[in-house]
Order: structure tokens, then sequence, then C-alpha cells
């Protein structure tokens, strides 16, 4: 899922909104209105779906992320600096 998607998800559903406020204030058949309300309740829920979904996704990778940050650390401070090294090897 990306951003644009959801972006694109959360434009659908406010258009649908809008088109709904007008078609109210023309006067549309309340028929019309409540097919008109079903479609925007819809893309509402596609809109949250698509929302939580990158949201669990960026949290996943904000975790594997940090997971690795953390593995470098551990890394770099379980391998002797270069300078331990040399001394080391001098010392032999």
């Amino acid at each position: 899922m990306t951003l644009r998607e959801v972006e694109q998800a959360e434009q659908s559903m406010q258009q649908q909104w809008h088109d709904l406020a007008l078609a109210e204030q023309r006067g549309e058949p309340l028929g019309t209105l409540e097919q008109m309300y079903d479609r925007y309740i819809l893309l509402a829920e596609d809109y949250n779906r698509r929302h939580e979904q990158y949201e669990r996704q960026q949290e996943r990778r904000r975790a594997r992320k940090a997971t690795r940050n953390l593995r470098r650390k551990k890394n770099m401070l379980q391998r002797p600096s270069e300078r331990e090294q040399h001394k080391r090897k001098l010392a032999s």
C-alpha cells in the first residue's frame, strides 16, 4: 500500500461526500440520497482499511530499520576498532 493509494481513497471518499451534499441541496429523491450515502460509507471503509494497512506497513518498516541499526551498533561494539587491532599487532 502506498501513500498515494491512501490519498486517492481519501479523495474519492471526500468527493462522494461533496456530491451527496450537493444532491441533497438540489432536492434529489431520498432513494438517490440513500444510494449515494451507502457509496460514501463503502468508500470510507475502503479508506480506513487502506490507511490502517499503510500504517501497519510503516510500523513494520520502522521496526526493521531499528533492528538493523541495533545490529550494526552491536557489531561495531563487538568488533575491535582498527586502533585496537593495530595495538594488538604491535604487542605481539
